[in-house]
């Protein structure tokens, strides 16, 4: 069996600051699709591209108001980035910070830092030159 990674879903509470979010990390915008049961809109999903990786990312909102909490399974969502500072800079121009100052894990190994999205998921950068 071959099998192929088609997308990361996560659920979200705002898709307008959800969606700038995500597109201040790079990824695009491609297309929404409502899921209707019943004669009523229960949620609709976001698909977003990054690269040359169409909707490898789903943002759903579910209409009834809900809330969640993140659990302890959830780790992160891995960008790599060809400029860690520079994208940090662009970010910091539309209010997202990291949590802490880049750093490396090993020695010789890739900067990394986090930012989290508006519903607090962690998204880990992985500076890649």
């Amino acid at each position: 069996m071959t099998a192929t990674f088609l997308h990361t879903m996560v659920r979200i509470t705002d898709p307008d600051r959800s969606r700038a979010f995500y597109e201040a990390l790079g990824f695009s915008f491609e297309r929404e699709m409502d899921i209707v049961r019943d004669g009523q809109k229960e949620a609709t999903n976001y698909f977003f591209s990054i690269g040359g990786h169409p909707s490898v990312l789903e943002l759903t909102y579910n209409h009834d108001g809900r809330t969640y909490e993140l659990g302890t399974g959830y780790g992160h969502i891995a960008i790599g980035v060809p400029d860690l500072d520079g994208t940090l800079q662009q970010l910091a121009g539309q209010g997202i910070e990291p949590e802490r100052p880049p750093y490396t894990v090993s020695a010789g190994g890739s900067r990394i830092c986090f930012v989290r999205d508006p519903d607090s998921y962690r998204i880990e950068l992985i500076e890649r030159s």
